[in-house]
């Protein structure tokens, strides 16, 4: 089951085959061609034109044809992310962002990292497909691991998933790419977006000089999505304080973007509050 701990090679490969329907060949993408469809046969993906692509011997898929950017997920991000989700401090945002999904045959995460949030809402959705995207192999190989298709790609550069056949698609702390994501989504389908609030962890980062959060971002996604043809079908406000101890702030400073910058530590435990907006856009009304 997603979500219960590392999976058997068979299981990934299963899930990375059932996915493969969504996935549309990168290469041809870049040629000029879009939605050229991927089919598996044993390790390798591969086009109508020829194009092949290996199976990691972790059950990922490279897609992005570039190599992996600087500030990607390192493992010691990842294993600060995997012990401070665990630990289960952010559950309420991802019954949030899994009760936002709705009811998806098709799901899929740009940004997915370790795949934790794309788990829980594809636990939640019994015999959906799920498909997992980032930049970071390392956090491929974790999602992989979850039973979750994972595939190397990155959001900026365009995603490598046929037009109009993603029923959900999650944006957890993610990059965004908006015209991508109306391309990708069926006609009756939803981005759910999780984006940080002012407050959010507002004492931790003034404690520790941390990176700030830009008072604009409500009004800069609206743009964003507007631009590319989607409107707000709803949003929710997950805001509530949690007791961390000292080894779960630890973390959760090393776990994201803070960890490429100089800061301080943290010295005791604390409380934090967590305040993100989960909203959801669809295709707008014509």
């Amino acid at each position: 089951m997603i979500g219960q701990g590392p999976v058997p090679i068979a299981q990934r490969l299963d899930a990375l085959g059932r996915a493969c329907p969504l996935l549309a060949c990168p290469v041809c993408a870049r040629r000029g061609t879009r939605d050229v469809p991927l089919a598996m046969s044993g390790r390798t993906l591969h086009c109508p034109h020829g194009h092949v692509f290996d199976v990691a011997r972790q059950g990922y898929v490279n897609l992005s044809g570039t190599g992996q950017p600087r500030n990607a997920d390192t493992p010691r991000m990842l294993d600060a992310r995997d012990r401070f989700l665990a630990s289960g401090v952010y559950e309420p945002l991802r019954t949030a962002v899994v009760e936002a999904c709705g009811t998806p045959s098709r799901l899929a995460e740009a940004g997915c990292g370790t795949g934790w949030y794309l788990a829980g809402a594809a636990a939640a959705n019994p015999g959906a497909t799920a498909l997992g995207m980032d930049v970071s192999v390392p956090a491929l190989r974790r999602a992989a691991a979850r039973g979750l298709a994972s595939v190397v790609a990155d959001t900026w550069a365009g995603l490598p998933v046929c037009s109009g056949c993603v029923d959900a698609l999650l944006c957890v702390f993610a990059p965004r790419n908006a015209e991508e994501f109306a391309r990708v989504l069926s006609p009756a389908g939803r981005v759910v977006v999780a984006t940080p609030q002012t407050a959010h962890l507002a004492g931790l980062r003034a404690m520790l000089g941390l990176l700030d959060v830009a008072g604009d971002k409500t009004e800069r996604l609206a743009e964003q999505m507007g631009g590319a043809g989607l409107e707000l079908a709803g949003r929710r406000l997950v805001e509530f304080e949690a007791a961390c101890t000292l080894d779960q702030l630890r973390d959760l400073v090393a776990m994201g973007p803070n960890a490429f910058h100089e800061h301080a530590g943290p010295n005791g435990p604390g409380t934090i509050t967590v305040s993100v907006l989960v909203s959801v856009w669809t295709r707008t009304a014509r």
